[in-house]
């Protein structure tokens, strides 16, 4: 029976943003690039009903399936294999840290409505130096809905609606870039949009070295609060002094009339770290 025919048999839900992954050539592509060798842990994430499981268990030292569904889970216990531990828990309440003693690489296919909250789980906030869950992740596979891999991956050259926060999280802990695309039909039930597989390796540091990284993440939030006003505005909306905004852009020779989704993650450090000096 192949994947389509298996998925069939199984009732997915919708509340849960069910789409199983049936297409057998995308499955060996996430094995393929995932890179896993018999000394990897790797933790799947939305694991279903096992169809990119069964392959996992085949090259890693151990595969942990995190999963929600109760109906999913008694599928994925038909699994035979030894190196199979299952979690039946919601991701955005699971320790990553808890589950291995050693880094762990995660495969995900996860519900496209929480992909934000999910990586923002996965890396921590941009000011959450020591996170525990990013520090226990060598890297992170994911498959999401193409427009926000495009997001994930965008600059400020990017389509303005690409580049925003969740660009800034993603790059600012790790290297990320889309390994492929894939079609709606390569899911049971079929989504109404296409997918992309994603890499985010992450860095030990993050990207860039400042002074203070709680103060950042408020320049960034503020940058992209309104995206039809300029980044004076958006500051000065936002609660930081107008006269200090200006001092700082004029410094840093930024455009006033530039909108937050047109500065680099580096000129955001920089605008960070003159206003800070302002203050």
């Amino acid at each position: 029976m192949n994947l389509y025919e298996r998925a069939k048999f199984f009732r997915t839900k919708k509340r849960l943003g069910q789409n199983f992954l049936i297409n057998s050539d995308v499955i060996d592509d996430i094995i393929d690039f995932s890179q896993i060798t018999k000394n990897d842990v790797v933790v799947e994430i939305g694991a279903g009903v096992g169809f990119v499981t069964e392959q996992l268990v085949k090259y890693a030292k151990k595969v942990i399936a995190i999963e929600l569904d109760e109906e999913a889970i008694k599928e994925l216990k038909k699994i035979e294999c030894d190196n199979l531990e299952i979690i039946h828990q919601d991701i955005l309440k699971t320790d990553i840290s808890s589950l291995s003693d050693e880094k762990v690489k995660i495969v995900a296919n996860i519900p496209y409505y929480i992909t934000a909250p999910i990586i923002s789980h996965l890396l921590g906030e941009i000011d959450d130096l020591n996170n525990k869950n990013r520090n226990s992740i060598k890297d992170i596979i994911l498959m999401v809905q193409e427009e926000v891999a495009r997001r994930i991956v965008a600059t400020e050259k990017s389509p303005s609606k690409q580049y925003g926060v969740l660009t800034i999280l993603a790059q600012f802990w790790a290297d990320c870039e889309i390994i492929r695309l894939v079609g709606r039909k390569s899911f049971y039930p079929a989504p109404k949009v296409n997918s992309a597989l994603v890499s985010l390796k992450i860095n030990d540091k993050p990207k860039l070295e400042l002074s203070d990284y709680s103060f950042f993440r408020r320049i960034v939030k503020a940058g992209f609060s309104q995206r039809r006003k300029n980044i004076k505005n958006c500051l000065i909306s936002n609660g930081f002094d107008k006269l200090l905004v200006k001092n700082s852009l004029q410094k840093l020779n930024i455009d006033e009339n530039i909108r937050g989704e047109s500065l680099s993650i580096e000129s955001f450090g920089k605008l960070a770290e003159e206003l800070k000096n302002e203050n």
